[in-house]
């Protein structure tokens, strides 16, 4: 027992494709491109979200959160990811792992419930337009926003915590891209039942909860558009939450392929919020203009 724990102390090595090295090559240029989208687009609208004031409003608001936290994402994960692809050395150290493990379940929780929180203010916008500024006011925004990240927070820390108490084995082949509970589970030499039903457990809850309220406040939000008489005000307020429910079909469904779920999301949200909003483009071309008048 004691030589496997000191064993996990040295490090992991992350396998990933490494049984098929002719496709390292090409997963890392695919894998490099989509985090320099992701960097791109998510500190774009971070930094219009900031400098627009007409971008000041609760939408943009849970927006620039979600552009932080999948810049958070990405970045916990993918730089080890290319390190590892580009070069013969597989390893991680035992610190990494841990670190992998808990953002990766904190940022990962975090988004399930901040996707609630951005449905709830798009229910408000939609069912409550003439109360929407009272009801979604900053003070709440603020605290919606820290109940997503204490939320996502309070699971990784007892999930995390729970999986790094089982004995290590004395190999230390991840079969993954990075540390995951999945993978880690895999490692340990004692009896895993109870962290593979608090994993399913948990999986399910962040799964069926969240995307359970989403739907039911579409629903909701569908009733209140198909009430609306005219067809302009039909289609601006389809078109106010059609970018939000792409990117809840999105993260679910991505959620089920493993590396998809870091990168596609992280990578595709900035594009879905800027090419569908007239609002953050033309934030862009007013920054562009202000760039071209200092110089």
């Amino acid at each position: 027992m004691e030589r496997a724990n000191s064993s996990s102390l040295e490090g992991s090595i992350l396998l990933g494709v490494s049984d098929h090295p002719q496709l390292e090559m090409i997963f890392f240029v695919i894998i490099l491109f989509s985090y320099l989208l992701t960097l791109v687009g998510n500190s774009t609208i971070i930094l219009l979200s900031s400098l627009d004031v007409q971008l000041h409003t609760p939408m943009y608001f849970f927006l620039s959160n979600l552009s932080s936290l999948d810049l958070a994402f990405t970045t916990s994960s993918v730089p080890q990811m290319l390190i590892n692809l580009w070069g013969s050395d597989k390893t991680i150290s035992y610190g990494g792992c841990v670190t992998q493990l808990y953002v990766f379940l904190w940022l990962g929780a975090t988004e399930c419930i901040l996707l609630v929180v951005m449905a709830f203010d798009r229910y408000v916008a939609v069912c409550r337009p003439l109360h929407y500024a009272t009801i979604v006011n900053p003070r709440l925004c603020w605290l919606l926003a820290a109940i997503a990240w204490l939320g996502g927070l309070g699971n990784s820390v007892i999930q995390s915590t729970f999986t790094l108490q089982l004995p290590l084995c004395g190999h230390r082949r991840v079969d993954n891209f990075l540390c995951e509970v999945p993978a880690m589970i895999k490692l340990a030499c004692g009896d895993t039942s109870l962290n593979e039903a608090m994993l399913n457990g948990v999986c399910t809850f962040f799964t069926a909860v969240p995307l359970s309220i989403i739907l039911i406040s579409y629903c909701y939000i569908a009733q209140a558009v198909l009430k609306i008489r005219s067809a302009e005000g039909r289609r601006k307020a389809f078109n106010t939450c059609l970018s939000h429910l792409v990117v809840v079909l999105l993260f679910y469904s991505s959620a089920c392929m493993g590396i998809c779920f870091q990168l596609i999301t992280p990578t595709v949200n900035p594009l879905i919020y800027t090419l569908r909003n007239k609002e953050v483009k033309g934030s862009l071309r007013r920054l562009l203009g202000r760039g071209r008048e200092v110089s």
